[in-house]
């Protein structure tokens, strides 16, 4: 039978939707829209359905985000900008959130969702309900599965009990309910509606009163939960770590040591947000220049957290707005809690520098701290005083300005182990709690120290070294359970770290022995030393092969790094016109380097420049030939290229420059090598096969995975992306670089674009192919690409892990990232690679990244000084200056997404906005 209903003549929810649930057993049901608001018209009825209730419905997720499996991160998303916290906080609201988590988490009622670009936007409605008995009812009708659709709209239902139509409408719904793009609501949706349906504001001053036990309050809501991965154990750990240790007198004294890639960006700027909301002192972050903007982005971005950023001439704050300048003391009239300044505004020592270490400071935080270091690293510390450049300085002095300071590097050291006794030493002044007084053991022999850390010395076995050594400074009394029971036992209080020499003397001799057991048998100078109380480092391996009893899943999701042109098969080979045009740089390199003592790096630059691009080659080529007036004259008359005279260029008449006939001539027979063969560049080629047809091994194009492409030079950069976006039509190519030169080609002609458009259009997959410079290798997010090709190898080690950094980070969609390497086969690049390999591999294990100080290395093998480049390696450190204290099981973190207790946000903000 045929029954038509129409909201113009009736209401729906009780003329029909209640009416029909009435002794139904089970209820599948189409619905384009679901939310919570359809249970405060017929919860009772669903769930009084004896079965189940099953509803498929539309979302905003994408075929891709099922695919590669993010789609439970995409309906988060999906979910956390619908605002529900926002939009249910009535009462009535609240017991319809109650009632959705019961019958969801008892599985009665079952959710699927399937992308819209699918099927579209699924404006078929229809429904088949089942009844005790086994008879059957189906309807279609404009209805959505909403309060508004049953109760308010106008809206039609056409309902039919025939065989034929249950049968049809029946097989509609299967067909979207076994559809393999449709997904079940993800766990984190479920819980969220419970944890909102508990929500309660709490206001700023009760946290503050209760923050050691409601930090998440501060935080669950902000956009890094709501909208983004949220924070890892590990982030949480350091956070709430650094917070607790901030509400104590002697405030968070840490140096925090991650492997690159581990977001240590956002445990840093979590950390200054709990403390600048709990303290009412300014909050002062000191980043490198080409950082100050990023902090800012991803604090307003992930923490919806306002700052400004000293410029040189005025305060910026969040939204661009600019407040210029207005005399000497201008630095100190910041306009938000949070001011970010420059390193090189401390390490020039500019006045503006003075002025800052006039403030008093809740946090200051220094980010690329290795940065601050001694000037005589190579002296004996335990005979010479450091002398410490400008920034290293400064932060000794301004350690003493703030209750809290963090310090962040993943190198904390270059060269010497002494330079991680100058981070720690940063943080000790004036903290007791740290490295003790001046006459502690851990000042007055810093060196001698550190190598009983390393292991390279045993620690001292007579009575009173050992106290000597363990008085001052005495550990924190969460340390252990051991160092618990003993400050108990010789009565010391929570803020006191410097014993006297007696205090051993005079203990009981049961405490005594303690003492001893943990001196020699629990090797307190091993596993209580300052370093490893105020080093915080954690390695991504660990992470990801351990897995937290919690959740029963790995501390970090697995990313494997699939590594090709390591072996000599995948080597480019240089041959033919290339062969003879980089023995004739080579040759020009070993004159210039003879004859000026300063020639090294110079004249190994056009071996860079030709290892990168033959377009990038011969450009420098180029310059270099018009040094001198003959070499101006021949480019004109044989190459067509004109140069014109830089009166203004210093050096211009520099020894380097004054060219000899013969390297000249080497440098006339380069060119014209290079320019007739311009276009027939071999890297280009490789990176064109890799995107267009894969590596040997697995034959999916990279232009399908994402990928990114990286040179250490714009004109190789431009040139790359020019080119691609012609052989590859109707595909756009990001070109992402320093300054205003970002942008993307289609079909071969450029379209300017801001960096944080061409950031967007990555992240929502509309540019898949990116060719940027080392100027993304910093700061650039790439999770959506899983691919990556160094078009060159750069110089300086250290950014090659940057590059990497890019894509395997946090929150990347693919299990396994692929990197290609592309070098020529006995190229300089080729050298340094198997100079180095085996020795890189022990470095990058114990800082999780290649020290700059490397970069020397390529240089040397460049001008044939292998010695000299093998007596760098072996200089480097061979073991851990701090004993890796997290390679166990991280201590167990509160759960913050489930936090249902939340910080007002209007006092949050109010706070937050407060200037210096």
């Amino acid at each position: 039978m045929v029954k038509r209903y129409s909201s113009r003549n009736e209401k729906l929810d009780e003329a029909f939707l209640n009416k029909k649930l009435v002794k139904a057993k089970n209820y599948d049901r189409i619905a384009g829209y679901f939310c919570s608001s359809i249970l405060e018209v017929a919860g009772e009825s669903i769930e009084a359905v004896s079965g189940t209730v099953r509803v498929v419905c539309n979302s905003g997720l994408s075929k891709e985000d099922v695919t590669v499996a993010c789609h439970a991160q995409k309906m988060k998303q999906e979910w956390c900008a619908y605002e529900p916290e926002e939009k249910y906080t009535s009462d009535k609201s609240v017991e319809r959130l109650v009632r959705l988590h019961r019958l969801l988490v008892s599985g009665k009622l079952e959710v699927r969702v399937i992308p819209d670009e699918v099927y579209g936007l699924m404006h078929g409605k229809a429904g088949v309900i089942t009844y005790d008995d086994g008879s059957k009812t189906s309807f279609i009708g404009s209805i959505n599965e909403t309060k508004s659709a049953f109760s308010l709209n106008y809206e039609m239902v056409w309902e039919d009990d025939s065989p034929d139509a249950v049968a049809w409408v029946q097989s509609e719904f299967d067909f979207f309910w076994n559809n393999p793009y449709a997904v079940n609501l993800c766990d984190f949706v479920v819980e969220d509606i419970d944890r909102i349906s508990k929500r309660r504001i709490v206001p700023l001053h009760d946290w503050r009163e209760h923050a050691t036990d409601e930090i998440p309050a501060a935080a669950v809501e902000e956009p890094v939960f709501r909208k983004e991965f949220g924070l890892w154990e590990h982030q949480k750990y350091f956070v709430e770590l650094a917070f607790r240790e901030h509400q104590t007198k002697d405030g968070a004294r840490f140096l925090l040591a991650d492997q690159v890639g581990l977001g240590k960006t956002i445990q840093l700027a979590m950390s200054a947000k709990l403390m600048a909301l709990y303290g009412d002192a300014p909050i002062l972050i000191i980043v490198p220049k080409t950082l100050v903007f990023q902090w800012q982005d991803e604090m307003k971005s992930l923490l919806d957290m306002p700052s400004a950023v000293w410029t040189g001439n005025g305060w910026q704050d969040e939204t661009g707005y600019f407040y210029p300048e207005s005399g000497l003391r201008s630095i100190l009239r910041c306009p938000r809690r949070v001011g970010i300044v420059s390193q090189g505004l401390v390490a020039r020592r500019t006045e503006s520098a003075k002025l800052l270490l006039q403030g008093r400071y809740e946090c200051v935080i220094l980010d690329e701290a290795h940065r601050a270091r001694r000037r005589n690293p190579s002296k004996d510390a335990d005979k010479h005083k450091a002398d410490p450049n400008f920034l290293l300085q400064f932060i000794n002095e301004i350690s003493a300005k703030t209750k809290s300071l963090l310090l962040a590097t993943a190198t904390p050291v270059q060269v010497n182990t002494i330079e991680a006794f100058d981070l720690i030493n940063s943080l000790s002044i004036p903290n007791l709690k740290v490295m003790g007084d001046q006459y502690s053991e851990w000042h007055r022999h810093p060196q001698t120290m550190l190598d009983m850390v390393c292991g390279k010395e045993n620690p001292p076995q007579s009575e009173a070294a050992m106290w000597d050594i363990m008085r001052n400074p005495f550990p924190q009394r969460d340390s252990s359970g051991r160092i618990s029971r003993l400050r108990n036992d010789l009565d010391i209080g929570d803020d006191e770290f410097v014993l006297s020499p007696e205090t051993y003397a005079d203990a009981r001799r049961a405490t005594q022995n303690k003492i001893r057991t943990l001196y020699f048998t629990d090797e307190f100078v091993r596993n209580y030393n300052p370093y490893i109380r105020h080093i915080v480092r954690r390695t991504r391996e660990y992470l990801e092969n351990t897995i937290n009893e919690k959740t029963g899943e790995p501390y970090l999701k697995k990313i494997e790094v699939v590594l090709y042109g390591e072996t000599d098969q995948d080597a480019l080979p240089l041959e033919g016109y290339l062969r003879q045009a980089y023995e004739k740089a080579q040759e020009f390199c070993s004159l210039l380097s003879q004859r000026v003592k300063a020639g090294g790096f110079m004249s190994t630059l056009i071996l860079k420049r030709i290892g990168s691009t033959i377009l990038a080659g011969e450009a420098t080529a180029k310059k270099m030939l018009a040094w001198t007036d003959e070499g101006k004259q021949i480019l004109a008359e044989e190459f067509d290229t004109f140069f014109e005279d830089d009166e203004e260029d210093e050096e211009a008449y520099s020894e380097v420059k004054q060219l000899t006939p013969e390297e000249t001539e080497l440098l006339r027979e380069l060119v014209r090598m290079l320019t007739l063969n311009r276009d027939k560049d071999p890297k280009y080629e490789k990176v064109l096969s890799i995107l267009t047809e894969g590596v040997r091994d697995d034959r999916t194009p990279w232009k399908d995975k994402g990928c990114i492409i990286f040179s250490q030079y714009f004109d190789s950069a431009r040139h790359l992306a020019e080119s691609l976006s012609t052989d590859i039509p109707e595909t756009i190519i990001g070109l992402y670089a320093g300054g205003d030169k970002s942008g993307y080609f289609e079909n071969g002609v450029f379209h300017k674009l801001l960096k944080d458009d061409i950031k967007a259009q990555v992240k929502e997959r509309k540019i898949k192919i990116l060719v940027g410079t080392d100027a993304a290798s910093e700061g650039l997010n790439l999770q959506t690409l899983s691919t990556l090709i160094n078009l060159d190898l750069p110089w300086n080690p250290t950014r090659l892990e940057q590059r990497k950094g890019r894509i395997q980070r946090i929150g990347q969609i693919s299990d396994s990232v692929s990197i290609y390497n592309l070098r020529y086969k006995d190229s300089v690049e080729d050298k340094v690679h198997k100079v180095l390999s085996q020795r890189l591999n022990d470095i990058y294990d114990m800082f999780g990244q290649i020290p700059d100080t490397l970069e020397d290395v390529w240089i040397d093998v460049a001008t044939n000084n292998v010695e000299q480049a093998m007596e760098r390696i072996n200089a480097m450190p061979h073991q851990n200056p701090f004993t890796i204290k997290y390679e166990t099981l991280p201590p167990e973190t509160e759960d913050w997404d489930k936090c249902a207790e939340v910080l007002d946000k209007r006092e949050k903000m109010e706070q937050l906005l407060r200037g210096w």
